[in-house]
């Protein structure tokens, strides 16, 4: 399983994304994108901790982006990275209900 290391300068970063009426947009898709690396990481025996250290991520920021009451947008290079460590296809991650 290959690992790349992820550069992440942004945590804490827009811990809101806002349209123009003030609403959060995207809330769902960004929760359930966490749910899912949350779930395979899950099934690959992963701790957050693990996971993260094998990316080069911050754990608080992987935790972030798992926890369903955080909203934690996520950039493509770490869900690219998150989906090769966990040696699932990118868009197993973007399939929404």
């Amino acid at each position: 399983m290959h690992c790349s290391p992820v550069t992440v300068k942004h945590v804490g970063f827009l811990k809101k994304v806002n349209n123009m009426s003030g609403k959060v947009i995207y809330k769902k898709r960004y929760i359930e994108i966490g749910l899912k690396i949350a779930y395979f990481r899950k099934l690959n025996g992963l701790t957050q901790e693990q996971l993260a250290e094998k990316i080069g991520m911050n754990p608080k920021y992987l935790s972030n982006i798992e926890t369903p009451s955080v909203i934690q947008p996520i950039s493509l290079k770490t869900l690219f990275a998150v989906a090769d460590c966990l040696g699932i296809l990118p868009h197993k991650l973007l399939e929404f209900s």
